[in-house]
Formats: C-alpha cells, structure tokens, sequence
C-alpha cells in the first residue's frame, strides 16, 4: 500500500445495524493512520448511529443522504480517494463494480457471510473465516485475509490477555447483546440469572440502545447487576469475568481472544456462519433466547 494515499471507509451504523461494523473498520482505520494514510467515513446520519465515535478517533466524517452508489462515486472523485474499504451488508457486488469500474482505486471489502465481491482485498476476521470457501465468488488476483490471523482488535484487549485478577467470591457473568440490544433481550436474560444465587453480571451496552430506559429501570436496587454505558474498558471487563453471554457477532472473536468461557445467542441472520463454526466446535449456544435453555445451559456450568 505504498502508493495509497487517501482511504475511504463506506460503512453505517445505527439502532437497527448496530455498531460493530465501525468499530472494527476503526481499529484497521487506526492501523492505516500509523502508516501515513489519510483516512476518511462516508457514513450515512442515521438514527442511533456513533459517527461522533469516528471523530473522537480524529477522523473525517462525511455525511451520505442515501446508499447510492453514483452519490459515492462522486465523492470518491471529490476527495482523490485511490483505496475504497466496503464494510456494509447492503453493499453487493455490482455495486463494488461500479465503483472499481468508474475509478482508478483499490478495494477492500469485508465479509462475514461468504458473498460474490469485486474487490483486491477480501478480509474476514472472524475466527471462522476460511478462504476456501471464497472460490469463485472474488476475482482471481484479490489477496484473501481470513481466519483469526486476521481478527481486528484494540489495543486493550493484548494488554488485557495474559493479566491475572484476584479470584472473587461471586461469579461474573459479562453480559452483552450487541452495543443496540436490537432483539431486546437483555432484560429476559438478566430475569433467568437472577434465579442463581452468589452471582454478579457485568452489563455492556451503548445510548444506541432504543431500550435503554427501560433497562435502568429494570436494574434500580439490583446491586448484583452493574452497568456499564458506553465503556472504553470493554476487555478488562471480559478478562474479569468468569463466564460470558453474548451473541456470535464481532464480540464473539474478542471473547475467543481472551478464552472467556462463554454461551452465545443467535440473534440476527448475519450471525449464521459464527453460529455454525461454534456449533461445529460444541460450544454452547441457542439458536434463538429460550428461557428453559439457557436455565439448562446455566446449570450445566454452574
């Protein structure tokens, strides 16, 4: 990436898609500032969205009114973009097409779900990612990055890894469904745990979280519930827990990362191939919330 100057990342984020996709796209962001590369999002102002999160990384922001891929194309122009990272589920193929098509750039593309790109760069990062399976669906000369090799993770989690923490007499449950809680499930999560005695649960989410009042509500007077908003200490507080429940997204790869024992729940379709490789792997999961199975998945660890 030598002759790569300017690096536009396309990529959204909101109650409904979540956060995920901007938070990885930050930590290869980051990777590529080090290296002397101007970076820019073009990112739609959707509702719930963390667009702020980007500036506070000391990046530009540049506002879409649509997923057009002409409106793009012309920012792209406007601002000498030479490298073009995709990171969107509503962004295929003919789309990348176009843009590589109608401009002399390079392309990045994300996948976690084994689609057909028109890109340079296939990068998967999930510890499922197997390039195999990408045969056919990339052109010939694209490099393909898949695997954990590959897995995009702050800073914090390598420092967190290999720390120790004083045991404690409760056991911590990490608890997290996703920055938005889109499936609106935490609050019937946290209403099974609390039938087992001596634990603690560490709660994760972000002010995306549509359901976030109603979840403070639910936790007045529960002292063995605490809440953590917004928190930039998101490794430390899965390194200190002794079991985590999460869904099989991005969390799922830090999770991994830090061997936390862990039981994902599927909550989105996007969620599908991460819940087939645990699957595959016999890690314990539920393929949709059920109160009787995570009860019985509960008692099996307990």
């Amino acid at each position: 990436m030598t002759n790569i100057k300017n690096i536009l990342f396309r990529a959204d984020s909101s109650s409904n898609i979540g956060t995920g996709h901007i938070m990885r796209d930050l930590v290869l962001a980051n990777q590529y500032a080090k290296d002397g590369h101007h970076i820019a999002f073009a990112t739609q102002n959707l509702d719930g969205n963390i667009n702020s999160t980007i500036k506070k990384n000391g990046f530009k922001v540049i506002n879409l009114q649509t997923n057009d891929k002409k409106e793009l194309n012309k920012i792209i122009k406007q601002q000498n973009i030479d490298f073009v990272v995709f990171d969107h589920y509503e962004i295929d193929y003919k789309f990348e097409k176009y843009i590589k098509e109608n401009n002399k750039i390079k392309i990045l593309s994300f996948d976690d779900t084994y689609l057909k790109h028109h890109c340079d760069i296939l990068l998967n990062h999930n510890i499922y990612g197997n390039k195999k399976k990408y045969k056919g669906l990339v052109p010939k000369h694209c490099k393909l990055r898949c695997g954990s090799k590959y897995t995009l993770l702050r800073k914090e989690f390598y420092k967190e890894k290999n720390k120790v923490y004083k045991i404690n007499k409760k056991k911590t449950i990490f608890l997290a469904m996703g920055g938005t809680d889109h499936s609106n499930i935490n609050i019937d999560i946290l209403k099974v745990l609390r039938k087992f005695e001596n634990i603690q649960v560490t709660l994760v989410t972000t002010t995306t979280n549509k359901n976030l009042e109603a979840l403070q509500k639910y936790i007045q007077n529960k002292n063995w519930i605490k809440l953590h908003i917004n928190s930039t200490k998101i490794a430390k507080l899965m390194r200190k827990s002794d079991l985590a429940i999460v869904t099989p997204s991005v969390t799922l790869n830090e999770i991994y990362f830090l061997n936390v024992p862990f039981i994902a729940i599927k909550t989105a379709n996007n969620q599908n191939e991460m819940y087939n490789f645990l699957k595959k792997n016999n890690q314990l999961l539920l393929k949709k919330f059920e109160k009787r199975k995570l009860i019985k998945l509960l008692d099996k660890i307990s």
